[in-house]
């Protein structure tokens, strides 16, 4: 199979934990060839299909190195340790067996437009995963709203009044932008209230933004669990990633200690339940974000997670994904 990877520079791949050059590790192993290009390749012009108008090919040198590597301007020859680009082509996105859209997020205004160019790539012939629609339609944050029985007292809002009742309500609190990743911009406020009112000034810009609020859950310590699910169906293992130090987040982005664990009847529950309905909408990869016994997050960007899983457990989790590929080609 051909495969299109759209994704952030490969020169900055940080090889020894990213999950997309696990996909392609995976997937060159087993014969596939792989292309690559960056969402500001993608282009339409009337007449023509949706291309990478600078589509790398690529095959792995088995030296994953470390961070990636220095690399230049992605010319033939001049690449990282990891890979060796052997052509530089404009290549139409319906021409490849799939397309596989792991642009890291946020999800901002340049996201949302590469969507629509990949839609209209669907309607050209491209399979697309995730499907571009779906992940407009499933905000990282919002997504958990379709699913209220799963999820801790959450409030979505413009409304500073609206936060100063939640916070009065449950004490203590945590407050997020709905465009943050990483951990960035999540902030605790306690029973005290400390700081509660410029926190609100700094996230809801006197009624521009709209914010998350959540009831503090103190099972954080124990971990915030990334539950991958693969074509609908969970992996055995999660990723609990664990606050370091004086931290409330548990991102490895922002510190957090990854441990592997096995899936809890909980964990499962939630999987089941929202895993298939997520899958039929297009959504071949989704992670979880699990916070105790409640879901705080549903992940469908570019989750990651997976060589973590994979060194700590012996699961293979991108053969369990290249698996799912294959067989949602066939459907």
């Amino acid at each position: 199979m051909d495969l299109l990877f759209v994704a952030d520079p490969l020169e900055t791949f940080k090889t020894y934990k990213d999950s997309t050059f696990a996909m392609m590790r995976e997937a060159a192993r087993r014969g596939h060839r792989l292309h690559a290009c960056e969402p500001a390749d993608l282009v339409w012009l009337r007449g023509g299909r949706v291309v990478a108008r600078q589509a790398r090919t690529l095959v792995l040198t088995g030296d994953v190195g470390g961070a990636g590597g220095a690399g230049g301007a992605g010319g033939v020859g001049d690449s990282p340790a990891w890979f060796e680009v052997i052509a530089t082509a404009e290549l139409a996105l319906a021409d490849v067996d799939a397309v596989l859209m792991r642009k890291d997020p946020p999800f901002d205004s340049e996201y949302f437009y590469a969507t629509h160019l990949l839609q209209q790539a669907e309607r050209e012939g491209a399979k697309v995963f995730n499907k571009p629609s779906a992940l407009r339609d499933h905000p990282e944050k919002l997504a958990i709203l379709e699913f209220p029985q799963f999820i801790p007292p959450t409030l979505v809002t413009r409304s500073a009044a609206a936060v100063r009742a939640f916070h009065a309500e449950h004490g203590d609190i945590i407050l997020k932008p709905l465009d943050g990743m990483g951990g960035m911009g999540i902030f605790r406020v306690g029973a005290d209230g400390l700081n509660l009112g410029a926190i609100i000034e700094t996230l809801n810009q006197d009624g521009a933004q709209t914010l998350m609020v959540q009831r503090y859950l103190p099972a954080i310590t124990q971990g915030d669990k990334r539950i991958l699910v693969i074509g609908g169906e969970p992996v055995p293992f999660c990723l609990a990633r664990i606050p370091q130090g004086g931290e409330v987040r548990g991102n490895l982005a922002a510190g957090g200690k990854g441990v592997a664990q096995p899936l809890s009847e909980r964990d499962f529950a939630i999987a089941h339940a929202i895993g298939p309905t997520l899958a039929a909408r297009g959504l071949l990869l989704v992670g979880l974000d699990v916070i105790g016994d409640s879901l705080t997050e549903i992940n469908v960007t570019s989750p990651t997670c997976f060589q973590e899983i994979t060194d700590q457990t012996g699961f293979d989790v991108a053969a369990r994904f290249v698996d799912a590929l294959t067989a949602g080609l066939s459907t």
